[in-house]
């Protein structure tokens, strides 16, 4: 497996409750006005349900990049199948 990039698109307070392990915040909103810097690395995205990130992958998609993947029903699947959020 290569280098990837995490990018969670949730808000400031949403991802100091918890996160992925190495997941790098950049707010949908952030996104959206252009801010955040990615990397050209493939991308997983993610928020809290979904909705957020398929609207990034369409952002991402314009800005070019195609190695996007989205984590399918977000933050709420992850915790759900028993898998660990961190903080700080």
């Amino acid at each position: 497996p290569g280098a990837y990039q995490i990018i969670d698109v949730r808000q400031e307070t949403e991802y100091a409750q918890g996160h992925l392990p190495g997941a790098k915040l950049i707010p949908l909103d952030k996104l959206v006005a252009g801010e955040g810097q990615l990397d050209d690395l493939p991308i997983l995205v993610y928020c809290r349900s979904g909705n957020r990130s398929a609207a990034a992958v369409e952002i991402m998609q314009d800005l070019g990049f195609t190695e996007i993947y989205e984590l399918a029903d977000g933050i709420q699947a992850w915790v759900g199948s028993g898998r660990q959020l961190t903080t700080g």
